[in-house]
């Protein structure tokens, strides 16, 4: 099979196209012809060395994916050969999604949503699950609560804004200015422009508040949300936030996303149900994924996919 694969970690230049062996499924484990692999801030922090997630190189980057099944595992139920599926697998172990071909839990993955192709899937489950899971699980997001979305043009805010929505939150995003249209498009009840002075003055009496910018900007958004309310944070969160935060009776979830069968559901249900839309900005071949990577580091709206 061809995949990517790198010798060393650097920039979007060390990613190369390479032949290498095809994997056979093990117990439990289905074999996916890959045909899109989504692009997440998270593989070019591992790429560049930030993040050893994988150790030391070569690997094969990528956890986004979704494509057909081809071979199945001894003790696999529930899937057949030639179903289309989706998901995350492995996170934050490798998966190998930059790949034709990716050997994955069977139990990690779900059916691909019928409404959506592989480009608008595969863009999904990593950003998607970090929403929902940010959200639903440790957010305990109810209907009627006022939810403030940071960076809501972004891969996670993006569907997080929309996620929200469908489970009847009236919620606040900010976004950068020309950005702004393309969040009041996604449903938000309202929109800040972060550039144009501290969104704390514009905002209060929030009950969830996603947060993936972390440090001193985790600290301003405490300040907006009531006694009793919740901050959800993608990093870490400082013990003086945190003290803060147990003086009001804020609960501080310091949150990574982990695979989920469940949730990849959910998603897919909504995506079925015409409530969620994944925000697709580029796509590039398997070959090209040192100039995909390139393209993410620009900030586009939405995701950045590779297809096989």
């Amino acid at each position: 099979m061809r995949a990517v694969t790198q010798a060393s970690v650097g920039g979007p230049d060390v990613l190369v196209i390479a032949d290498q062996p095809d994997p056979s499924p093990k117990d439990g484990e289905v074999l996916i012809r890959v045909r899109a692999a989504g692009i997440n801030p998270v593989d070019g922090a591992v790429r560049a060395g930030y993040y050893p997630l994988l150790g030391e190189p070569p690997f094969i980057l990528g956890w986004d994916m979704s494509g057909t099944v081809v071979a199945l595992g001894a003790g696999v139920g529930g899937l057949k050969i030639d179903d289309e599926v989706f998901g995350m697998p492995r996170f934050p172990k490798q998966a190998a999604a930059y790949a034709e071909l990716a050997a994955v839990p069977a139990d990690e993955i779900a059916l691909k949503p019928k409404a959506a192709d592989h480009i608008h899937a595969g863009a999904l489950p990593l950003a998607g699950l970090t929403a929902w899971q940010g959200l639903v699980r440790h957010g305990a997001l109810r209907s009627g609560q006022r939810v403030l979305v940071h960076a809501a043009a972004g891969g996670v805010g993006h569907l997080a804004v929309q996620i929200a929505k469908a489970r009847g939150a009236y919620v606040i995003a900010t976004a950068s200015p020309n950005k702004l249209d393309f969040v009041r498009k996604l449903g938000a009840d309202e929109v800040i422009d972060y550039t144009k002075g501290d969104f704390t003055s514009q905002v209060s009496d929030i009950d969830l508040v996603l947060e993936p910018v972390g440090g001193e900007h985790a600290d301003r958004s405490l300040r907006v949300i009531r006694n009793g309310g919740v901050l959800v944070s993608l990093l870490n969160v400082n013990d003086a936030t945190r003290a803060q935060a147990s003086a009001r009776g804020i609960r501080v979830e310091r949150m990574s996303v982990v695979p989920d069968r469940e949730g990849l559901v959910e998603l897919g249900r909504l995506i079925d149900q015409n409530k969620l839309i994944v925000h697709v900005a580029k796509s590039f071949p398997l070959e090209q994924a040192g100039a995909a990577h390139a393209f993410l580091a620009t900030r586009p709206i939405g995701k950045v996919v590779l297809t096989a």
